[in-house]
């Protein structure tokens, strides 16, 4: 049940994104289309978060150190960025405009999907 809250979460926390950010943008023919790809988009998403960021926190541990912190900023544009050419991959209609749009897109789906974790609790 865990999972299925936190995947809605992030399914809403982009979709807020694609609200909010400029470059980042989800199609769909319709609303349920949409929310499918949006809730297949969050799936990879956190798949691509649950591997690959540990991996990069650890090989990457000096870089956070040397920039207290900031260089997860930039881990997370790139993450946000390999999910949209997975997205790619798999023809779902999500895509991120570049490097600046995947930065504050990353942003604003961690604040997003933060305060609505603080609302919506598991268990």
């Amino acid at each position: 049940m865990g999972f299925l809250i936190r995947l809605v979460t992030n399914a809403v926390a982009l979709w807020a994104t694609t609200l909010i950010v400029p470059g980042v943008d989800v199609g769909g023919r319709s609303g349920t289309n949409t929310a499918l790809t949006l809730l297949a988009v969050a799936l990879i998403f956190g798949v691509v978060n649950a591997v690959l960021k540990p991996v990069i926190q650890v090989v990457g541990c000096v870089f956070y150190l040397l920039t207290l912190g900031l260089f997860a900023l930039v881990v997370n544009a790139l993450l946000f960025l390999l999910t949209d050419w997975i997205a790619g991959q798999l023809d779902l209609p999500f895509r991120v405009d570049g490097f600046w749009p995947a930065f504050w897109g990353a942003i604003v789906m961690a604040v997003v999907s933060w305060l609505i974790s603080i609302v919506v609790r598991e268990g």
